[in-house]
């Protein structure tokens, strides 16, 4: 076997299975057990009115790719999945991750027309 960019590649896309599986279960746990909503639907790192509407659907998100990230991790290790198919699995996780997110904070956080308040221009 020859060391490439390739090999590499697929060496950090599948190790960065881990954190990523790590932080989006942690998330997850926060948000189900801990009620902790300090994270839910962020849009420029500021909560929404009232997060308590939004976390169930961002813990769904959460729940759903970090066990998917999980699923795949186990399913290379034991053997079970080519190379194509996590590949594809791992990267369609996470664009989905990434898209699902954003659609979320743009839905808690509605778009206001006309000008800002002066309190919000500050």
């Amino acid at each position: 076997m020859v060391f490439d960019v390739s090999i590499a590649m697929t060496w950090i896309l599948f190790l960065a299975l881990f954190p990523m599986a790590f932080f989006w279960l942690r998330r997850a746990w926060r948000i189900f057990i801990k009620r902790n909503y300090t994270e839910v639907a962020l849009k420029r790192g500021e909560s929404p009115a009232n997060p308590e509407k939004w976390a169930l659907m961002a813990g769904l998100i959460n729940l759903s790719a970090g066990s998917m990230a999980v699923t795949i991790v186990c399913g290379v290790l034991i053997g079970y999945f080519h190379y194509e198919t996590w590949s594809a699995m791992a990267g369609v996780t996470i664009w989905c991750k990434i898209f699902a997110d954003f659609i979320l904070s743009r839905q808690a956080h509605p778009f206001t027309f006309g000008k800002k308040k002066a309190s919000e221009a500050a």
